[in-house]
């Protein structure tokens, strides 16, 4: 079978599911040609003016203005003089690797919230590489709440005394408090390192509080919310932007991918404009109605609910694993993910939970009511063992005012 081939297959895939994965969602045409241009063809390692290769004279303009980009939309403009921001990161988890590298010593203390609470992988899981070279200390939410105890997070701060506190993760529901946080961090010596990956577009919508008043580091992948190519950007203060920059590269990576950078110019034009922000808003909108059908329907939600466009549920009560409401969603048409809840007692394997997200079909046109509508065929789905009628779907994929590419 040709490459061909499985772009098409890929292609319809797309188009007769509907996506709740948390961490995908549907880039414009303009971005994937972007993706695709000759830009795809050069190399360029180093620092735009100075490039360890000849023929870097475009490209270096075409990075100078994607860090423009970044800082005139996340960066109000009374702060961008101390900011800078580096686009070269070829993803998230490699930008925080080049974070610790460019901030840190082996063995130095990194204090994150743990998986299972929300937080993600490459904040020092014992099985990654960070895990491995630094000292990881882990926060979990409140027992009772799921949420972050920040008083409790103080506490253990002043017992660990880490050299990074990490905010932000790929599972926790809830607003950040960056500012709390930054007190937090202050007080005990340390950076504190906000990673917005799953929020920043949210963020730049105006939904979700920004770090940039409060962190000394902010990274956040660029294809989630943000809904650009795959990619990440570390923005930092200028005082610490050389070290960043050296941890980046030569640190951990080699050139950038200046065909990603040339989709992600493309991706931040599209979130500069004035429908972005109606866009974040009916994001969380949407994961708010799913959230509220869902709980109508006797789910229980972790945390209660959900500020931001995801939704993590707690499928014990419907003595279901996450592996198995996985599998049977996607039999249906449905694409989620199970997921461990905070305290899970089962394997991260064939976890207690599910996660779900609306930025996807939101960009595909769904609104409350739709939300509404999806969560009874969830519910329904994940029910029932058997299979349902799959132009339930079809109904649902017809309503959206959009279709996937």
């Amino acid at each position: 079978m040709a490459a061909i081939d499985l772009i098409k297959q890929e292609t319809l895939r797309q188009n007769s599911t509907i996506d709740l994965i948390a961490s995908e969602n549907v880039a414009s045409p303009a971005v994937r040609a972007a993706l695709g241009s000759v830009f795809t063809n050069k190399y360029a390692e180093g620092r735009p003016g100075a490039r360890y290769y000849a023929g870097n004279s475009v490209v270096d303009e075409l990075e100078l203005m994607v860090e423009r980009q970044v800082l005139e939309l996340f960066v109000p403009s009374s702060l961008q003089a101390d900011w800078r921001a580096n686009v070269q990161p070829l993803s998230g988890s490699p930008a925080n690797l080049a974070i610790y590298t460019a901030l840190l010593q082996p063995g130095d203390t990194i204090l994150s919230l743990s998986l299972s609470s929300g937080g993600h992988l490459s904040h020092g899981h014992q099985v990654t590489l960070p895990g491995k070279l630094y000292h990881i200390e882990q926060y979990t939410v409140d027992p009772t709440t799921e949420q972050i105890d920040y008083d409790s997070l103080q506490k253990q701060a002043e017992a660990v005394k880490p050299k990074l506190l990490i905010v932000g993760g790929s599972a926790y529901p809830r607003q950040l408090d960056f500012a709390r946080a930054a007190e937090i961090a202050q007080s005990v010596g340390a950076y504190l390192l906000a990673d917005v990956s799953h929020i920043a577009g949210l963020i730049v919508g105006g939904v979700h509080p920004s770090p940039i008043p409060h962190a000394d580091v902010v990274m956040t992948t660029t294809h989630k919310t943000l809904r650009g190519p795959r990619g990440a950007v570390v923005m930092a203060r200028a005082k610490l932007a050389e070290q960043i920059n050296k941890g980046i590269f030569p640190g951990v990576q080699g050139g950038p991918h200046l065909n990603q950078l040339a989709a992600l110019a493309v991706a931040l034009e599209e979130a500069a404009a004035p429908e972005f922000k109606i866009y974040a808003k009916q994001v969380v909108d949407n994961a708010q109605a799913l959230a509220a059908g869902l709980q109508q329907r006797g789910w229980r939600l972790v945390s209660g609910g959900t500020d931001t466009h995801l939704i993590l549920a707690d499928l014990s009560g419907l003595k279901l694993t996450g592996g198995e409401a996985q599998r049977r969603l996607e039999a249906a048409g449905i694409v989620a993910n199970a997921n461990a809840i905070p305290f899970d007692t089962r394997s991260p394997r064939d976890p207690s939970g599910i996660r779900f997200g609306t930025a996807s079909v939101t960009t595909r046109g769904a609104n409350q009511l739709w939300c509404t509508e999806l969560a009874d065929v969830i519910d329904t789905v994940v029910r029932s063992e058997k299979a349902i009628n799959p132009k339930i779907i079809a109904v649902l994929l017809a309503k959206l005012v959009k279709v996937a590419p």
